[in-house]
């Protein structure tokens, strides 16, 4: 080249030397228009985002108001959540493999944490404010209620546009007691509920003593103790072998969750629920306790999870009518729980013998021996206090033996493929078989269960192969990047979500950790939640572009691993950020694997809200909630 450059010299050729210097110089101006535009692309995008909004502001509604939408920060009106009724098919096709890290020697992106946005937050107003849940919370949707009949006031209506205030401290509020210490006190000033001690007082579920409520491990059917009460179930059905058969259980109107609490004692993992009732947070207690909850209710809509997850489902007085609306109630039970698993039901019904709690067992028997549960169990303990437990059928042989065929099983046609707003059914939901047709085995004994193969996996050729991999990618991801290497103080971390679980390899690659992980699937993505019960762990079907049900400050860390760039396609990333500053407490954790891209527009974000951030490996994302709140002017 250097002689091609000396001959064009001696031979004067200066316009040929003129033109191929310009088409250098503008390759070079080009390179750098474009590198510039992916540091700014966040920054820019939200500031339109904000002179949108000053052009079209949103109402103010005044103070303790119906709604709770307050005067907030600006939207952008071009995303919008597509309709709640759109899923992903649960198919036996598999979601595809970790993406690979990007190019980290890329030097197209420049990193500032310091960056931030200016936006203008405010506080949520109100009187609900301090725990505000916003499709929970929705007054004008649930004062236009026609009914509330079947508890439709206790289900999700999301505002329209989404909240953007933030949820204010209580007063007082402290870094909460870690656990395991936090099983049976937590800081009164956390959760300044009293109404529960007073209304329960003689059962035992919770007493205030100074700066703390203390749960001594009682409830309206643990006269001697939880722990008294989990031995008297197992001693009544020894099959029950729980952690190496029973290992997921779901508890229905949990109280503050004390049997779930005291079943970790034995590996069993328990999701509890309970609705936001007038009892006042007893799934905030159970939660600041660390035990796994979330607030639903069985009403008109199906219940997040999927058909076939739970080993056994247990209810204490959980003041469900199981046999109103045609059986309703006790048909989605069948629906969630495994062929083979058990339901324990304790209630004055099964051993008290006055008119009223006749009428019902006696529904309950015909009720049951419809849906071809058999009563593996019936007893009452030392304290006067009786259980009985139903087993589900492993085949159909007992269904086609019925002299009538109600009620009936569920067209294959009309199965829900996730269950997310979707009505309660009025049929037997089918069995779960494979492609030829053939039923699935009971998962392998706790903690085989972990690692084996999924039951449920597609019988595609590689997919077991794909299933290891994801198993050993996140096994090493954890133990050397983020155990290891990220500014996380894991002694800390007790309740963690993960905001798109895949197979749920994050929460196995945790399990020698003292933390409990909520697997969440987002309902346009594969639906992989039935590997995950599979494996045995827990997790819900949830949409990121809605609010979550639960209350502030109730996770310590939330998880993601390339999520962002489909959810807001769908969704405004300033009402994903609300969000996750809604659900995590002070001094809790973001932990955002994605791309720079998303990096960029994230980053800014989070540190208008005051959390600190850092980057690691150019794809790893930290952030850490403070304790900043935005003051009233």
């Amino acid at each position: 080249m250097a002689i091609s450059v000396r001959n064009l010299l001696k031979e004067r050729k200066f316009p040929f030397l003129f033109a191929l210097a310009f088409l250098l110089a503008s390759l070079v101006i080009l390179l750098l228009s474009n590198n510039y535009s992916l540091v700014s692309f966040s920054l820019s995008d939200l500031q339109r985002s904000q002179s949108q909004q000053q052009q079209n502001p949103q109402p103010e509604p005044e103070s303790g108001s119906e709604s709770e939408s307050q005067s907030l920060p600006p939207r952008n009106d071009d995303f919008q959540s597509e309709s709640k009724n759109e899923t992903v098919p649960a198919s036996e096709s598999l979601p595809p493999p970790p993406p690979p890290p990007p190019d980290r020697g890329s030097a197209d992106f420049h990193f500032d944490s310091s960056e931030s946005l200016d936006m203008k937050w405010v506080m949520c107003k109100g009187w609900v404010s301090v725990d505000y849940i916003p499709c929970l919370d929705n007054f004008q949707a649930i004062k236009a209620l026609k009914s509330r009949r079947h508890m439709e006031h206790r289900e999700r209506y999301c505002p329209k546009p989404s909240p953007r205030c933030l949820v204010p401290l209580p007063s007082g509020y402290k870094i909460p007691v870690p656990w395991p210490k936090s099983r049976d006190m937590i800081w009164y000033n956390n959760v300044p509920h009293p109404k529960l001690v007073e209304y329960k007082k003689e059962q035992n579920w919770v007493r205030k003593s100074g700066d703390y409520f203390i749960f001594p491990g009682g409830g309206t059917q643990f006269k001697n103790g939880v722990n008294s009460y989990i031995e008297f179930i197992e001693k009544t059905l020894p099959a029950i072998k729980w952690a190496k058969h029973i290992r997921v259980v779901l508890d229905v109107g949990c109280g503050v969750a004390s049997f779930g609490g005291y079943l970790m004692e034995k590996d069993v993992i328990t999701m509890s629920f309970a609705p936001k009732d007038e009892h006042e947070a007893q799934i905030q207690f159970a939660l600041e306790r660390g035990i796994p909850a979330t607030l639903s209710v069985i009403g008109t809509k199906a219940l997040t999870f999927p058909d076939n997850a739970y080993d056994l489902i247990h209810c204490a007085r959980c003041r469900v009518h199981w046999d109103a609306d045609g059986g309703k109630p006790l048909l989605e039970l069948n629906r969630i729980l495994r062929p083979g698993g058990f339901f324990i039901w304790s209630a004055t019904p099964v051993y008290r013998d006055d008119e009223r709690d006749r009428n019902v067992w006696n529904s309950m028997v015909n009720l049951t021996t419809a849906m071809c549960w058999k009563v593996v169990a019936k007893t009452v303990d030392s304290t006067g206090i009786g259980l009985v437990i139903y087993q589900k059928p492993v085949s159909y042989s007992c269904y086609e033996k019925r002299k009538e065929n109600f009620p009936p099983l569920c067209d294959p046609k009309d199965q829900q493929n996730v269950s997310w707003y979707t009505p309660l059914i009025n049929c037997l939901s089918r069995l779960p078989a494979d492609s030829k047709g053939n039923l699935y085995s009971w998962p392998p004994p706790w903690p085989q269960r972990l690692s084996s193969k999924p039951p449920r996996l597609s019988a595609e050729p590689d997919a077991e192969e794909i299933f290891n991999e994801d198993t050993k990618h996140w096994s090493a991801l954890v133990s050397d990047v983020y155990l290891d290497s990220l500014s996380i103080n894991w002694s800390s971390v007790r309740n963690v979500i993960d905001m798109n679980a895949g197979f749920g390899g994050f929460a196995a690659a945790l399990i020698d950790l003292p933390v409990w992980v909520m697997n969440v699937i987002p309902i346009h993505e594969q639906d992989t939640l039935p590997l995950i019960f599979d494996r045995g762990l827990i997790g819900i079907y949830h949409d990121w572009c809605e609010s979550f049900n639960t209350y502030p400050r109730t996770y310590d860390l939330l998880h993601s691993s390339f999520l962002f760039q489909n959810l807001t396609r769908r969704c405004d990333i300033i009402d994903v950020a609300v969000e996750m500053d809604r659900i995590l407490r002070p001094g809790g954790y973001v932990l955002i694997q994605d791309t720079m891209e998303m990096i960029g527009k994230l980053n800014p974000l989070l540190r208008s809200l005051h959390w600190s951030t850092s980057l690691y490996q150019d794809q790893f994302l930290v952030g850490m909630k403070g304790f900043w709140r935005p003051s009233d002017g």
